[in-house]
């Protein structure tokens, strides 16, 4: 089996479309069909169920795939390291962040990422940890910035920060600018939809695991937290924010920020990337990038934090 046929099952069997697949590979529609069907016949195992709509994997098909995507990620390392080797500073770098992170964070750091390596194609991506994990996993994704430790063993972890949970309370009535986690209202606390690590965090922190409804009759899950902040002050609410969540951020009403007593609930952010991930050059100068961009905007002492691991 050669490395173009593996790519054709593979993007067969992902976007569940010849179509797309053959579009993905840069061939027509009938070479890659016929490439996929002359595998097959060589193994003489049936892949794809041709008569579903979307086409779909056999049961036998699944198995195998999931052994050519080993196969195939050993090949994209190769070419890692063959590059490497060369001193090549080209190719794909594809980066994949929490939500919850990803809209203050990316600002910070991607046109310096770009300007110090002008010669990669950078893809950027917007997802939940969960997603993160299995698309490293996968091959898809090359590095993801979560919250750790996950402790996978697919995976290796790199730290970056750790930044504090502070408190955004749009109904405060108190005239107390600190509060205990003890003291926070679960009547009007909003959280993230599930599958968002802060949500997982902030519940843990809460041990609340609840949806939220307006007026009693309208169950509403927060999918963004440019969302949760506005669910938050429309509703006179209260949720807790990561702090850079709160750098230069003109939707954030500064009166309504409260800090936390010690022991201050917080994260830590960092890097995972495929235990077997090369291009360790580019990573050592994205997490030197990261930590020198987000270092004037979190606190020196961290001596009262706690810091509250992320739950799967």
């Amino acid at each position: 089996m050669t490395r173009s046929q593996i790519e054709y099952i593979l993007a067969l069997a992902k976007l569940e479309s010849f179509g797309k697949a053959a579009k993905a590979c840069f061939v027509t529609q009938s070479t890659l069909s016929a490439m996929v069907a002359k595998v097959e016949e060589q193994i003489g195992i049936t892949l794809f169920n041709r008569k579903t709509r979307p086409v779909s994997l056999t049961p036998q098909g699944e198995r195998v795939v999931k052994v050519l995507k080993s196969i195939y990620r050993e090949y994209q390392v190769f070419d890692e390291v063959v590059n490497e080797i060369k001193g090549y500073d080209v190719g794909d770098l594809s980066i994949a962040c929490i939500p919850t992170v990803a809209p203050y964070l990316y600002p910070l750091i991607l046109n310096e990422m770009s300007r110090k390596h002008s010669e990669i194609n950078f893809t950027i991506h917007e997802l939940t940890t969960e997603n993160i994990i299995e698309e490293i996993i996968a091959g898809d994704i090359d590095v993801g910035i979560v919250s750790i430790p996950l402790e996978h063993e697919e995976l290796k972890e790199y730290d970056l920060y750790v930044e504090d949970f502070l408190l955004y309370d749009c109904g405060n009535t108190s005239k107390s600018s600190k509060f205990k986690v003890s003291d926070i209202d679960l009547e009007r606390l909003w959280l993230m939809e599930e599958g968002h690590c802060m949500r997982n965090q902030v519940g843990k922190i809460c041990e609340l695991r609840q949806l939220k409804k307006i007026n009693g009759n309208l169950t509403y899950n927060c999918g963004s937290i440019f969302t949760l902040i506005e669910m938050v002050k429309m509703n006179k609410g209260v949720t807790l924010l990561p702090r850079l969540a709160l750098a230069n951020n003109t939707q954030i009403q500064e009166h309504n920020i409260y800090n936390i007593l010690a022991p201050v609930p917080s994260r830590k952010i960092g890097i995972v990337t495929h235990k077997n991930y090369v291009k360790k050059g580019m990573l050592s100068d994205l997490i030197q990038i990261i930590k020198d961009a987000v270092e004037g905007f979190l606190p020196k002492n961290t001596s009262e934090q706690a810091i509250f691991k992320p739950l799967r």
